[in-house]
């Protein structure tokens, strides 16, 4: 993964969340600003699974010129070792096992964060995947399943199967996504493993990825619900890098994202329902409103049919004032990030 890295700066990722980051929430976001590679939606494996055919096209028809990296979460190894034989007949940049996911019904099914509790079981996956994953074979894992002090036991598996890279999601799963990170454990991963580490957890706008990056040493940093908040945020963390002029984005922008989002989306349906379309349109807008005006976000929670939904977003957002750079402090949704910059 070392020859996907720039040579000045952190790498920039795109952190897969399940059914919000799909092709047309890419094809969108690379219009904004780019990751350096892409991480898909997780690829569920199980003895009776297929390749989804949705996710694929991630893969097959991404035509944003960046890398993608195909994601597995599961348990049973000669699944799992099937599913990265088949995925690595497509054009990608290599396979990520998710160690990371703290949903309840995932750790219920000892698969991604769940693993956790059986480091044992974590050595004979990476073990068995190496075997047969010819090109990069990274990991995405959060620091433990009850807390922090699981990692250095962690931390000696990686260590032990060559993996290309790991990304560290600092958080444990019980502490899901509240509650600051614990840069110490990305940079202990730095000081221990020979390959890349890229830092998750907590970025939403530029003075929280240079602190994260700046604390953790990470070779890159991965974002997720900050760059669904702000598409931007890829580009102006490249500029601050660079020293060059950063986008200031306004609320008209924003308008004419989310208008984008909900054409891509549409487009991509099987068949158009008003109903379902707005439902999915508010998975990804609980995010994108989160700290501008609470009667907006109150009311969009609650809208239900595209008329509304467009009316609430041109009375909220036909603004040319520059939005928002972080949510507000005491975020649930983005949670802890002021630790990160506090005393920088």
């Amino acid at each position: 993964m070392r020859d996907l890295l720039p040579a000045l700066r952190p790498a920039l990722v795109l952190a897969p969340m399940q059914a919000i980051t799909d092709l047309p929430f890419m094809r969108v976001l690379a219009r904004r600003s780019s990751p350096d590679w892409f991480v898909c939606e997780y690829f569920r494996v199980h003895p009776a699974s297929t390749l989804n055919p949705h996710i694929l096209r991630a893969i097959t028809e991404n035509k944003t010129g960046r890398p993608v990296f195909a994601q597995m979460i599961g348990s049973d190894l000669a699944s799992l070792r099937r599913s990265a034989v088949a995925l690595a007949a497509y054009p990608v940049a290599g396979i990520d096992l998710n160690l990371g996911c703290p949903a309840p019904i995932v750790c219920r099914k000892s698969a991604g964060g769940g693993l956790l509790r059986d480091p044992e079981a974590i050595n004979r996956l990476l073990g068995g995947l190496r075997e047969v994953i010819a090109g990069r074979f990274t990991v995405k894992t959060r620091v433990g399943y009850s807390g922090s002090d699981e990692f250095g036991g962690l931390l000696e598996i990686f260590r032990r199967h060559a993996i290309d890279g790991l990304t560290v999601h600092a958080r444990s799963v019980r502490e899901c996504y509240q509650g600051p990170v614990h840069t110490a454990c990305v940079q202990a991963a730095v000081a221990t493993l020979s390959c890349p580490v890229i830092a998750n957890g907590n970025i939403v706008d530029v003075p929280s990825a240079l602190a994260y990056q700046r604390q953790s040493a990470a070779a890159g940093l991965m974002i997720g619900r900050g760059a669904i908040r702000n598409p931007w945020i890829f580009g102006q963390v490249r500029a601050a890098c660079e020293g060059a002029e950063m986008i200031i984005p306004t609320y008209r922008d924003l308008l004419e994202y989310i208008r984008e989002l909900s054409a891509e989306i549409a487009r991509e349906a099987p068949r158009y329902e008003p109903l379902g379309h707005v439902q999915r349109m508010k998975r990804t807008l609980g995010y994108i409103s989160h700290g501008l005006d609470p009667a907006f976000e109150y009311a969009l929670r609650r809208c239900s049919q595209p008329a509304e939904l467009w009316a609430l977003c041109e009375a909220h957002l036909g603004s040319d004032e520059a939005l928002p750079s972080r949510p507000p402090v005491d975020s649930k949704l983005f949670s802890g990030f002021a630790q990160l910059t506090d005393g920088a």
